[in-house]
């Protein structure tokens, strides 16, 4: 029958054209169709008669009369909820009274009469067909109407009890059918709702909610058998202490944090269940990159393979935001010892998350954070190959490194704004230490950032530019100290940290550098104008056609560093000309119509070749 599909698609269908009023609207004609479908409407002209209620028999005959229940109920919920959107702006700290909430109420109990009924006609299997898994999509959809009432009547428990009914019944039917809809339904109304109940309830936010929905979920025998026939362990897992990860394994979630020398409590179950699934994320991350097939990838692939993290930690951000703007919505102050737990937990987390994008940046600078460039060979178009219509490899041009460079540097960039932003979170101006530390790191990418612009000057041939780019990387590379032990993670998967190994390689190579364009800037000052103005004499190959046996300049030999120049060659145009023109002779005079013949003989094509 699939209820739940039916359901969803519906209100998603409604959502894209208009509010709750238009569902109701487009409900009401839908019911319109179905009940003449089935002969259930009445006449023009006649008086109203009481419809017959809807039997088992009839729901084997037609699916119909299942759909004539879920619309009827849709209808009715759409509108209450209609009711609480006219009234959702009222900033009264009354709410929702009077008139109105009884409405709501009324409607709310309509749509419950309704889905209550089709559980009861989907009971008798045999008559009505109905599968378990009908059965358990009638039952949740029951609980979560039911949970909504309850939350309108202001009786938490059992709204609380509805809603862990509905939601270990769409966790099992998810397992079990591998479909979006249950778990859309668990995010988007269970769990938000469920936590407000607890909450209501005095219960502590520790707890997480697979584990409270289990808690209360009823003794009823006929209900749980129901949910163990199709996962006999849905109501088995220990509540509180475990959760299944992503990838099938059990693992503890995590009940403190520690950032710097503080060391809090996880006191929402959101954030140790995000923590726990970054912490997971990295794990496999740092699994794949120490594997032959991850660490011979490319940086784009491993790249990509950061993703699962990000989100993850991304996750854990959002849950912390989501934690701290509840305390303030509620009037909790700032001084309060849970906010500022919450503060410390909002730090480490996004701090964090900065460090697996920086690292993700790096990778994709290539090896080293990019220290050295590895020149690319190009592939040369298919008009270049050779007969056996193999790929030859070309040296890679100018553009192209310059376009190379051109990434990397955009790379540095969002690497130091991303340092730039962990200063603005809570408690790190505070550190000095710590402030240190992120400058040294800073220098460090700034350093990097340098190289690569240096690099594109000495690519174009500014020699004089790409050395005081490499003196100033230089500078800023042995400005910095990390004398105080970072926190480098052994796993292989780079993030924020920096090793002294890569300092010391990164001191190495812009030593180097600096040296190089040094001499190379000297002999260009020494091949080039004078410092009085006066030129010097072209290189000594430039002038083999003078002899200078007593002003030889041994020092001057040939141009350095080597340049593209033109050379004299001989003008094409005189080619040409050549069978246009006939030069007078004095020793003999011949007739213009042999003149003509011996022209028209010399000119074989428009290069004169063959003559």
């Amino acid at each position: 029958m699939d209820i739940t599909n039916f359901i969803i698609s519906r209100r998603e269908t409604a959502s894209l054209a208009g509010d709750y009023k238009t569902y109701g609207a487009q409900n009401s004609r839908r019911l319109h169709t179905i009940r003449k479908k089935l002969g259930q409407t009445t006449p023009k002209g006649r008086k109203y008669v009481a419809k017959p209620p809807i039997t088992s028999e009839n729901v084997a005959s037609n699916e119909a009369y299942v759909h004539s229940l879920l619309i009827s109920s849709e209808r009715a919920w759409a509108n209450a909820m209609h009711m609480k959107s006219l009234h959702s702006t009222d900033i009264s700290s009354k709410g929702i009274v009077g008139a109105s909430k009884r409405h709501i109420i009324t409607r709310l109990n309509k749509a419950t009469g309704y889905a209550r009924q089709l559980l009861v006609v989907l009971q008798d299997r045999a008559a009505s067909g109905a599968t378990l898994i009908d059965l358990l999509e009638a039952r949740g959809y029951h609980s979560m109407l039911s949970g909504a009432l309850w939350m309108e009547k202001r009786r938490w428990e059992e709204a609380l009890r509805s809603y862990s009914v509905a939601r270990v019944i769409y966790n099992v039917l998810g397992a079990k059918l591998k479909k979006d809809a249950f778990r859309d339904l668990i995010v988007s109304t269970v769990d938000p709702s469920l936590r407000y109940a607890a909450y209501q309830m005095k219960i502590s936010r520790s707890q997480p909610l697979p584990s409270l929905a289990i808690q209360f979920f009823p003794h009823d025998r006929e209900i749980r058998s129901e949910v163990e026939t199709v996962d006999p362990a849905s109501l088995t897992e220990e509540a509180g202490r475990i959760r299944k990860a992503a990838d099938g394994l059990v693992q503890q979630l995590p009940d403190k944090i520690t950032w710097r020398s503080r060391t809090v409590a996880l006191e929402d179950a959101s954030i140790a269940q995000a923590l726990a699934a970054a912490s997971a994320a990295e794990s496999r991350l740092s699994s794949w990159l120490l594997e032959s097939v991850g660490s011979s990838a490319s940086p784009k692939d491993k790249a990509v393979a950061y993703e699962n993290v990000i989100l993850a930690s991304q996750d854990a951000v959002d849950a912390t935001k989501a934690a701290i703007d509840e305390l303030t919505n509620e009037g909790v102050d700032r001084g309060d010892p849970r906010v500022q737990a919450l503060q410390v937990t909002r730090t480490a987390v996004n701090y964090s998350l900065i460090g697996w994008r920086v690292g993700r940046n790096r990778v994709l600078c290539g090896e080293h954070d990019g220290l050295l460039f590895e020149t690319e060979p190009s592939k040369l178009p298919e008009k270049s190959r050779g007969k056996n219509n193999a790929k030859r490899s070309g040296v890679e041009g100018t553009g192209k490194k310059l376009a190379r460079l051109r990434e990397r540097i955009a790379l540095y960039d969002s690497t130091l704004q991303s340092l730039d932003f962990v200063q603005e979170l809570p408690g790190v101006i505070g550190d000095a230490a710590f402030v240190r530390e992120l400058e040294a790191k800073r220098n460090y990418f700034r350093a990097l950032r340098c190289l690569s612009i240096g690099r594109s000057h000495g690519f174009l041939g500014k020699s004089t530019n790409a050395l005081a780019l490499y003196s100033r990387a230089l500078d800023l590379v042995s400005a910095v100290d990390l004398s105080t032990p970072s926190e480098t993670t052994a796993t292989g998967a780079p993030t924020i940290d920096i090793s002294p190994e890569q300092l010391r390689a990164s001191r190495t190579v812009l030593r180097s550098l600096v040296m190089q364009y040094r001499g190379v800037v000297t002999l260009e000052k020494l091949s080039g104008p004078k410092a009085g103005g006066s030129s010097c004499q072209p290189p000594l190959i430039e002038r083999m056609d003078e002899y200078a046996a007593d002003s030889l300049d041994l020092s001057n030999l040939v141009p350095y560093p080597p340049k593209m120049q033109p050379i004299p060659v001989k003008p094409l145009f005189l080619d040409v000309a050549w069978n246009y023109i006939d030069y007078p002779r004095d020793d003999q005079v011949e007739p213009a119509n042999k003149d003509t013949e011996e022209r028209k003989e010399g000119r074989r094509g428009w290069f004169g070749f063959g003559r």
